[in-house]
Protein backbone atom coordinates (compact mmCIF):
# COMPACT_ATOMS: atom_id res chain seq x y z
CA UNK A 1 0.00 0.00 0.00
CA UNK A 2 3.11 2.24 0.84
CA UNK A 3 3.94 1.86 -2.68
CA UNK A 4 1.17 3.08 -4.52
CA UNK A 5 0.92 6.07 -2.54
CA UNK A 6 4.47 6.71 -3.55
CA UNK A 7 3.74 6.31 -7.47
CA UNK A 8 0.53 8.54 -7.30
CA UNK A 9 2.99 10.68 -5.59
CA UNK A 10 5.24 10.85 -7.72
CA UNK A 11 2.54 11.16 -10.89
CA UNK A 12 1.16 13.61 -9.07
CA UNK A 13 4.58 15.63 -9.39
CA UNK A 14 5.63 14.36 -12.70
CA UNK A 15 2.05 16.07 -14.18
CA UNK A 16 3.17 19.33 -12.21
CA UNK A 17 6.34 19.19 -13.73
CA UNK A 18 5.30 18.49 -16.76
CA UNK A 19 2.76 21.18 -16.66
CA UNK A 20 5.32 23.79 -15.89
CA UNK A 21 7.17 22.48 -18.60
CA UNK A 22 4.48 22.94 -21.29
CA UNK A 23 2.65 25.97 -19.19
CA UNK A 24 1.37 28.98 -20.66
CA UNK A 25 4.70 31.03 -19.74
CA UNK A 26 7.24 28.74 -21.05
CA UNK A 27 8.60 30.09 -24.05
CA UNK A 28 11.70 27.54 -24.01
CA UNK A 29 9.94 24.49 -24.97
CA UNK A 30 10.65 24.43 -28.33
CA UNK A 31 14.34 25.25 -28.28
CA UNK A 32 14.36 22.54 -25.07
CA UNK A 33 12.99 20.07 -27.61
CA UNK A 34 15.16 20.94 -30.79
CA UNK A 35 18.10 20.19 -28.24
CA UNK A 36 16.22 17.02 -27.08
CA UNK A 37 15.45 15.33 -30.39
CA UNK A 38 19.07 15.30 -31.61
CA UNK A 39 19.93 12.63 -28.74
CA UNK A 40 18.52 8.66 -28.44
CA UNK A 41 14.63 9.18 -28.74
CA UNK A 42 12.16 6.77 -26.03
CA UNK A 43 11.23 5.26 -28.94
CA UNK A 44 9.22 1.88 -29.08
CA UNK A 45 8.84 1.34 -25.72
CA UNK A 46 7.28 4.75 -25.37
CA UNK A 47 5.13 4.09 -28.38
CA UNK A 48 3.54 1.12 -26.92
CA UNK A 49 2.32 2.86 -23.90
CA UNK A 50 -0.99 3.62 -26.38
CA UNK A 51 -0.56 0.50 -28.42
CA UNK A 52 -3.66 -1.65 -28.82
CA UNK A 53 -3.21 -4.83 -27.18
CA UNK A 54 -2.29 -7.74 -27.70
CA UNK A 55 0.55 -6.17 -28.95
CA UNK A 56 1.12 -6.45 -33.40
CA UNK A 57 4.55 -6.12 -34.21
CA UNK A 58 5.08 -6.35 -37.83
CA UNK A 59 8.26 -8.39 -38.59
CA UNK A 60 11.29 -6.85 -41.17
CA UNK A 61 9.81 -8.55 -43.53
CA UNK A 62 6.83 -6.35 -43.86
CA UNK A 63 7.98 -3.34 -42.28
CA UNK A 64 10.53 -2.93 -45.42
CA UNK A 65 7.99 -3.20 -47.72
CA UNK A 66 5.96 -0.59 -46.17
CA UNK A 67 5.98 3.41 -48.11
CA UNK A 68 7.82 6.17 -46.66
CA UNK A 69 4.86 8.24 -45.17
CA UNK A 70 5.33 11.77 -42.38
CA UNK A 71 2.94 13.55 -39.84
CA UNK A 72 3.82 16.98 -38.87
CA UNK A 73 3.30 17.51 -34.68
CA UNK A 74 3.13 21.26 -34.99
CA UNK A 75 3.03 23.54 -31.62
CA UNK A 76 1.64 26.67 -31.51
CA UNK A 77 0.86 28.96 -28.88
CA UNK A 78 -3.22 29.63 -28.47
CA UNK A 79 -4.81 31.31 -25.41
CA UNK A 80 -2.10 31.15 -23.36
CA UNK A 81 -0.69 27.78 -23.85
CA UNK A 82 0.62 25.06 -26.50
CA UNK A 83 -1.84 23.36 -29.12
CA UNK A 84 -1.50 20.88 -31.68
CA UNK A 85 -3.48 20.36 -34.50
CA UNK A 86 -5.33 17.46 -35.29
CA UNK A 87 -7.61 16.43 -37.85
CA UNK A 88 -10.56 14.29 -38.11
CA UNK A 89 -9.91 12.69 -41.61
CA UNK A 90 -13.43 12.53 -43.81
CA UNK A 91 -16.16 9.91 -44.76
CA UNK A 92 -15.25 9.52 -48.33
CA UNK A 93 -11.23 8.20 -47.57
CA UNK A 94 -9.53 4.95 -48.26
CA UNK A 95 -8.13 4.61 -45.29
CA UNK A 96 -8.40 5.28 -41.73
CA UNK A 97 -11.82 7.16 -42.44
CA UNK A 98 -13.36 9.03 -39.58
CA UNK A 99 -9.75 8.45 -37.44
CA UNK A 100 -8.28 11.26 -35.37
CA UNK A 101 -4.69 11.93 -37.32
CA UNK A 102 -2.21 14.22 -37.58
CA UNK A 103 -1.63 16.24 -40.36
CA UNK A 104 0.16 14.57 -43.01
CA UNK A 105 0.68 11.75 -45.69
CA UNK A 106 2.90 9.83 -48.24
CA UNK A 107 5.77 11.14 -49.81
CA UNK A 108 4.59 11.83 -53.39
CA UNK A 109 7.58 13.55 -54.70
CA UNK A 110 11.24 12.29 -56.30
CA UNK A 111 13.77 13.52 -54.03
CA UNK A 112 11.04 14.70 -51.47
CA UNK A 113 12.32 14.55 -47.60
CA UNK A 114 10.54 13.89 -44.75
CA UNK A 115 9.83 17.25 -43.51
CA UNK A 116 9.17 18.82 -46.68
CA UNK A 117 6.43 16.04 -46.90
CA UNK A 118 4.93 16.65 -43.50
CA UNK A 119 4.79 20.55 -44.27
CA UNK A 120 2.96 20.01 -47.50
CA UNK A 121 0.90 17.93 -45.89
CA UNK A 122 -0.32 20.27 -43.07
CA UNK A 123 -0.31 23.02 -46.01
CA UNK A 124 -2.71 21.19 -48.24
CA UNK A 125 -4.83 19.41 -45.25
CA UNK A 126 -5.47 22.37 -42.93
CA UNK A 127 -3.54 25.68 -44.97
CA UNK A 128 -0.06 25.87 -42.63
CA UNK A 129 2.23 27.62 -44.50
CA UNK A 130 5.59 25.74 -44.77
CA UNK A 131 7.46 28.77 -44.15
CA UNK A 132 5.48 29.26 -40.84
CA UNK A 133 6.81 26.27 -39.06
CA UNK A 134 10.62 26.04 -37.84
CA UNK A 135 11.15 22.02 -37.82
CA UNK A 136 12.61 20.91 -34.66
CA UNK A 137 13.20 17.12 -35.20
CA UNK A 138 12.03 13.86 -35.59
CA UNK A 139 10.44 10.88 -33.51
CA UNK A 140 10.46 7.50 -33.90
CA UNK A 141 8.90 6.35 -37.34
CA UNK A 142 6.12 4.07 -36.60
CA UNK A 143 4.91 1.14 -38.59
CA UNK A 144 1.20 1.42 -39.71
CA UNK A 145 0.63 -1.71 -41.61
CA UNK A 146 -3.18 -1.13 -42.22
CA UNK A 147 -2.38 1.38 -44.91
CA UNK A 148 0.92 0.07 -45.96
CA UNK A 149 3.17 2.95 -44.34
CA UNK A 150 5.77 3.42 -42.10
CA UNK A 151 5.16 6.80 -40.61
CA UNK A 152 7.80 9.75 -39.90
CA UNK A 153 6.72 12.11 -37.34
CA UNK A 154 8.23 15.69 -37.79
CA UNK A 155 7.66 18.25 -34.75
CA UNK A 156 7.68 21.59 -35.71
CA UNK A 157 6.49 24.94 -33.87
CA UNK A 158 4.95 28.47 -35.34
CA UNK A 159 5.09 31.73 -33.79
CA UNK A 160 1.34 32.23 -33.65
CA UNK A 161 -1.74 30.27 -34.49
CA UNK A 162 -1.70 29.73 -37.92
CA UNK A 163 -4.89 31.00 -40.48
CA UNK A 164 -6.29 26.99 -40.48
CA UNK A 165 -8.18 26.36 -43.67
CA UNK A 166 -9.52 22.96 -43.75
CA UNK A 167 -9.58 20.92 -46.95
CA UNK A 168 -13.01 19.03 -47.10
CA UNK A 169 -13.87 16.72 -47.63
CA UNK A 170 -10.27 14.90 -47.25
CA UNK A 171 -10.63 16.51 -43.38
CA UNK A 172 -14.16 16.85 -42.02
CA UNK A 173 -12.64 18.80 -39.32
CA UNK A 174 -10.10 20.41 -37.71
CA UNK A 175 -9.53 19.39 -33.58
CA UNK A 176 -7.32 22.44 -31.26
CA UNK A 177 -5.73 20.28 -28.84
CA UNK A 178 -4.13 22.04 -26.05
CA UNK A 179 -1.29 19.92 -25.14
CA UNK A 180 -1.65 19.83 -21.40
CA UNK A 181 -5.07 17.74 -22.51
CA UNK A 182 -2.98 14.73 -22.57
CA UNK A 183 -1.59 15.38 -18.61
CA UNK A 184 -5.05 15.35 -17.19
CA UNK A 185 -6.36 12.46 -15.06
CA UNK A 186 -9.57 11.48 -17.71
CA UNK A 187 -7.17 11.63 -20.89
CA UNK A 188 -6.60 7.93 -21.36
CA UNK A 189 -9.38 5.58 -21.92
CA UNK A 190 -10.05 2.12 -23.28
CA UNK A 191 -12.28 0.18 -25.48
CA UNK A 192 -12.60 -2.83 -27.53
CA UNK A 193 -12.08 -2.85 -30.99
CA UNK A 194 -11.72 -5.56 -33.99
CA UNK A 195 -8.47 -6.23 -34.82
CA UNK A 196 -8.51 -5.64 -39.01
CA UNK A 197 -4.63 -7.58 -39.74
CA UNK A 198 -4.55 -11.46 -38.85
CA UNK A 199 -5.27 -12.86 -36.73
CA UNK A 200 -8.33 -10.72 -36.31
CA UNK A 201 -10.10 -10.94 -32.90
CA UNK A 202 -10.88 -8.37 -30.41
CA UNK A 203 -7.89 -5.71 -29.11
CA UNK A 204 -8.19 -3.65 -25.97
CA UNK A 205 -7.58 -0.18 -27.61
CA UNK A 206 -6.05 2.89 -25.39
CA UNK A 207 -7.22 6.30 -26.62
CA UNK A 208 -6.84 10.02 -25.73
CA UNK A 209 -10.13 11.69 -25.44
CA UNK A 210 -10.25 14.87 -26.98
CA UNK A 211 -12.80 17.05 -27.62
CA UNK A 212 -15.51 14.18 -28.43
CA UNK A 213 -13.00 12.02 -30.00
CA UNK A 214 -10.90 9.38 -29.76
CA UNK A 215 -7.72 9.29 -30.44
CA UNK A 216 -5.89 5.89 -31.02
CA UNK A 217 -3.64 4.12 -33.15
CA UNK A 218 -0.37 5.52 -34.58
CA UNK A 219 -1.37 9.03 -33.81
CA UNK A 220 -1.59 7.47 -29.94
CA UNK A 221 1.47 6.07 -30.46
CA UNK A 222 3.05 9.38 -31.92
CA UNK A 223 1.71 11.55 -28.77
CA UNK A 224 3.06 8.79 -26.38
CA UNK A 225 6.35 9.32 -27.39
CA UNK A 226 6.05 13.10 -27.37
CA UNK A 227 4.94 13.18 -24.28
CA UNK A 228 8.16 10.66 -23.22
CA UNK A 229 10.30 13.37 -24.73
CA UNK A 230 8.36 16.36 -22.37
CA UNK A 231 8.81 14.17 -19.44
CA UNK A 232 12.20 13.72 -19.79
CA UNK A 233 12.54 17.88 -20.39
CA UNK A 234 10.74 17.96 -17.02
CA UNK A 235 13.22 15.69 -15.04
Amino acid sequence: MASDHVRAAHRGDLRLALAQVIGPFDRTLPDALRRRLIAPLPGIDAQMRMAPRPVFRPDAAVTSTLRPAAALLLLYEHNDTWHVPLTVRGSGLRHHTGQVSLPGGRLDHPGESVEEAALREAHEEVGVRPSDVDVLGRLTPIPVVVSGHLLQPVIGVASQRPAFVVAEPEVERLIEMPLNRLLEKDAVAWEERMRILPPGGMMNVPYFAVEGARVWGATAMVLAEFIAVIEELAG
